[in-house]
């Protein structure tokens, strides 16, 4: 999901409503009118049962949509929205969370079928072949410890602005928040879920929509979050996509690659990594911020580089050091490859070699998973029956080149929601923030969450978790890092009241 990110909806007051956990009421099946919208079938409810470790699992799913109005009352947009609901057991009041992708631009169908939902996509045995694609049953389902609502901002899936020209009022970060937050307190007031607690879900740009949302709930809506589960977030901008000119950017990012090289040559475990984390904070850092090296100390220097980025020793010297940008197109040169800044461990055969720098598709995210949009297509038609003409969009790339970043000052690599996580963790002392990374991902490497976490106040003490897996961006689509991720987090979930 390219960092790169949906509208001023009409706002209104949200009043709590008694608690009720039978299954979700019977969708309202409203007249679309005419236009793009009129494309959009009604509600669909199916009932299904999932086996996992602990037993059969039965639960409803609605496949739906949820209007937005402007202030003249007439209908701006409809977002599509997934909702997997489980029956609980007397006096349970189990969690509610909210999931969507990042982007700016992307469906939720990457967390849905990737990582949390009941059905999940397997890539075939390397898992990684998108034509191989298919649906199996999930087993490590989050639906286990908390019922699941996945949100398409507009543009995305199968959600739309009424009126074409009035798509850009959503895509801002602002106008995003609030349309997300307006869908979600839709959700719960048309389902009787004030008294759940809630949660949000994001990945990548959705991780830094987690906050801005949760800020615009408790603000527009009066809907104070439980807590936020952010999967390779975007935190900082500042330090995600500055490697190449500044020192600190550049430290954060090496261990990243330092862990690609690792797996690479099948070499990796956490000591070598924490020694790579090490020397990227010392040595590495202080190094850069001064004057180049020379001689003995220069060859020493690079050559450390070199040998923990496996790219060529000229390369690194040319550049001082500071290798992000060489990496795509050089970590794997002596085989042919490119590798994906996704996850720097997953090289294809470069097809353009003759290039000085890379020009592909990237291997991932333009890659298999892209298999995603068409196999989530058919789940919805053929396994929850909602049956529609429109294209699902998985990844609107003009989404995320027209994003307006407001005050970010106009830029991605200004964007920050760290004041955010602060002021949440100070006025609601109940609130919690877990962030996953994948190790070799560079888009947001983790090594940025880190710092992030480690220079947050006291008051954040026991409340913020970070969290690290072998693989990448989307460390959850290797099976092993999925089910230890999802084990993990259920904690997360334990001892919600």
């Amino acid at each position: 999901m390219k960092i790169v990110a949906t509208a001023a909806a009409l706002l209104v007051a949200f009043a709590a409503q008694a608690f009720a956990q039978d299954a979700p009421k019977q969708p309202r099946n409203n007249d679309r009118g005419p236009g793009v919208l009129s494309l959009l079938p009604k509600d669909a409810m199916t009932e299904h049962t999932l086996t996992t470790p602990n037993g059969a699992l039965a639960y409803t799913t609605t496949a739906g949509t949820l209007d937005l109005f402007d202030q003249s009352g007439e209908r701006s947009a409809a977002i599509f929205y997934t909702a997997y609901v489980v029956k609980p057991k007397a006096g349970e009041k189990r969690p509610l969370t909210f999931v969507f992708n990042g982007g700016p631009g992307a469906a939720s169908a990457f967390l849905h079928l990737g990582l949390i939902g009941p059905r999940v996509a397997d890539f075939g045995p390397q898992a990684r072949d998108g034509a191989a694609a298919k649906l199996v049953d999930n087993p490590s389902s989050w639906l286990a410890y908390t019922d699941l609502v996945m949100i398409d901002p507009v543009g995305t899936g199968w959600s739309r602005a009424a009126k074409g020209d009035d798509a850009k009022n959503f895509q801002s970060v602002r106008g995003d928040a609030q349309s997300i937050a307006k869908a979600i307190a839709l959700y719960v007031a048309h389902n009787d879920r004030g008294a759940s607690p809630k949660f949000l879900l994001g990945e990548s740009y959705g991780g830094f929509r987690a906050v801005k949302v949760a800020r615009a709930l408790q603000t527009d809506q009066g809907i104070v979050i439980n807590g936020i589960v952010a999967v390779s977030p975007l935190l900082e901008g500042s330090l995600a996509f500055r490697g190449t000119r500044f020192p600190l950017g550049a430290a954060l990012q090496l261990p990243s690659l330092t862990a690609a090289e690792l797996e690479r040559k099948k070499a990796f475990t956490r000591d070598a990594l924490a020694a790579a984390e090490k020397f990227a904070m010392t040595e590495y850092l202080t190094t850069l911020a001064g004057p180049a090296p020379k001689g003995e100390a220069a060859d020493k220097f690079y050559g450390r580089v070199a040998q923990m980025t496996g790219l060529p020793l000229d390369m690194v010297t040319r550049s001082r050091g500071f290798v992000a940008d060489l990496y795509v197109k050089n970590s794997d040169v002596r085989q042919g490859n490119v590798v994906s800044p996704y996850d720097a461990t997953f090289a294809v055969p470069d097809p353009f070699p003759e290039a000085d720098s890379a020009r592909n598709d990237d291997p991932v995210l333009d890659g298999y998973v892209r298999a995603l949009g068409g196999l989530f297509a058919g789940y919805a038609r053929n396994e929850l029956g909602f049956k529609t003409e429109m294209t699902y969009t998985l990844l609107a790339s003009d989404i995320s080149r027209h994003w307006d970043w407001e005050g970010a000052g106009g830029s991605v690599g200004n964007a920050s929601v760290s004041s955010d996580i602060r002021e949440l963790l100070a006025i609601n002392p109940s609130f919690k923030i877990a962030i996953a990374n994948g190790l070799s991902d560079m888009v947001t490497p983790y090594g940025v969450s880190r710092y992030v976490v480690d220079h947050l106040p006291p008051l954040a003490d026991g409340r913020v978790t970070l969290m690290t897996y072998r693989g990448g961006h989307m460390f959850y689509l290797d099976p092993a890092s999925r089910q230890a991720f999802s084990k993990e987090i259920k904690t997360f979930y334990v001892g919600i009241e």
